[in-house]
């Protein structure tokens, strides 16, 4: 047996890994997406912020017998809201009021999470399970991840428009609040997305490390979607590959990968930073 079909086609004979695959995939491209948005409107900490704000809303929808999904949407989109209300109304700037909301929201998940009786496992919540998805999980994902994509790539430029100049867009007549809205939307979906298989801890490096692959690499938004999605999808596989070789939790792989990825991005954009500024004091 050669050297590829031992570390790329030996997993795949499990069925487990070929779930876990295929959940890792759809969810680092949906991120990758939606990370490149994030990026450009410095809203990394807003992601942090809402991924672990999502915690109490599992525990109560636990609770109420509803699926878990719709409690951690609702406490996500809770969030992103409260945070974006107390900027306007008080002094206190945006870093620290996600610090002291999301801070909060998770002390009072996991204050629910040890009250009450439940079949969920903490560390699960936390950290993910990608080899424990079943099928219906992957539907689920799927049901999720597919539309949020298409959103995000149809309203790219309006998105994109909002981000850099709110006041232009509203000169122009696009709808600035409903942009702003949707995008925290799609944030706290994108993050249900990704709780069975990375959990609300490491979801945070995903919705991070893509969108600033693609920045450091390149200056056009269509050009650095693209390699965000490649650099995400790559580390899936490589990820997920790499976990059932070294006997290693999948989602944790993924994330060492993408941030082998992010310093190999960082070198090249300080050598091409170099040779241009070498280039520049070179006489004509």
């Amino acid at each position: 047996m050669s050297l590829v079909e031992t570390w790329l086609l030996a997993p795949l004979a499990h069925e487990f890994m070929q779930r876990a695959l295929i959940v890792a995939l759809l969810v680092g491209g949906v991120c990758a997406i939606l990370s490149c948005f994030l990026v450009l409107k410095g809203w990394s900490l807003m992601g942090d912020a809402v991924s672990h704000a999502v915690l109490p809303g599992i525990v109560l929808a636990h609770v109420a017998s509803l699926p878990l999904a719709v409690g951690a949407f609702a406490a996500g989109l809770s969030c992103a809201l409260g945070i974006g209300y107390l900027k306007q109304n008080s002094r206190v700037k945006e870093d620290t009021v996600m610090g002291i909301v999301f801070s909060g929201m998770f002390a009072l998940g996991l204050v629910l999470f040890v009250k009450v009786d439940s079949d969920q496992h903490l560390l699960h919540i936390l950290f993910g399970d990608m080899l424990g998805v079943r099928w219906s999980d992957i539907a689920e994902t799927a049901a999720i991840a597919v539309p949020t994509i298409a959103i995000l790539l149809a309203k790219r430029r309006d998105l994109l428009l909002q981000a850099f100049d709110p006041g232009h867009a509203r000169a122009i007549g696009l709808p600035v609040g409903l942009l702003h809205f949707s995008l925290l939307s799609l944030l706290a979906l994108t993050i249900v997305v990704a709780l069975k298989a990375v959990g609300i801890i490491l979801v945070v490096a995903m919705l991070i490390a893509p969108g600033a692959i693609g920045f450091l690499t390149t200056r056009r938004f269509d050009r650095m979607l693209a390699i965000a999605v490649a650099a995400a999808l790559i580390s899936s596989l490589a990820g997920t590959i790499l976990s059932y070789h070294i006997d290693a939790a999948s989602g944790p792989c993924i994330v060492v990968v993408q941030a082998i990825l992010f310093a190999a991005a960082l070198v090249f954009n300080l050598r091409r930073a170099a040779r241009r500024a070498r280039s520049a004091v070179q006489p004509a």
